[in-house]
C-alpha cells in the first residue's frame, strides 16, 4: 500500500512533468517512458525508493528495434523501459558508476512542496534535445 507521501508525490510528477514528457514526444505509461528518435529510442524511468520517500530518474537508450536481455528475450520497441538496459545513468550523475541524485519527499507534507521537488526534477530533464540522452551515455 502507498503511503500518503508516495500518492501526492506521484500526482505531483503526473501534473508537472509527464504533460512536458508527453509534449516532448514521450510514450508510455508511469513510471516508464520511451521516445523514437532517428538513431534510438529514449528511455526515462521513475524508480522509487522500496523503502519509501524517494526516488532517482533512470536515464538510457536503446536501438529503435527494443532491447534484448542478457538471457536473449526481446523486448519490443514499445515494452523496452531502462531497467531492460546495462547501460543507463541516473539523472544528475556524471557517470554511469555515480548514484546521481535521490529525490527526498519523505518528510512532505503539502501538495506544493511534492509540485517543487516535480518541478526540480523537470529542471534538470533537457528532452527538449533530442540528442541529450545519448550525448550522456556516450
Amino acid at each position: 500500500m502507498q503511503s500518503e507521501q508516495r500518492k501526492k508525490m506521484n500526482l505531483a510528477i503526473k501534473d508537472i512533468i509527464i504533460p512536458v514528457l508527453r509534449e516532448q514526444g514521450f510514450k508510455g505509461s508511469f513510471p516508464h517512458f520511451r521516445r523514437k528518435n532517428e538513431y534510438n529510442i529514449d528511455l526515462v524511468t521513475f524508480q522509487f525508493n522500496r523503502w519509501g520517500g524517494s526516488f532517482v530518474v533512470e536515464l538510457a537508450i536503446c536501438p529503435l528495434e527494443g532491447g534484448t536481455l542478457h538471457w536473449g528475450e526481446e523486448i519490443p520497441p514499445n515494452k523496452v523501459t531502462a531497467h531492460d538496459v546495462n547501460r543507463r545513468l541516473r539523472l544528475g550523475a556524471n557517470s554511469e558508476e555515480e548514484d546521481g541524485i535521490w529525490f527526498d519527499f519523505e518528510d512532505l507534507i503539502i501538495q506544493e512542496n511534492f509540485e517543487q521537488v516535480a518541478s526540480d526534477v523537470l529542471g534538470l530533464l533537457n528532452t527538449s534535445d533530442r540528442n541529450w540522452i545519448s550525448m550522456l551515455l556516450k
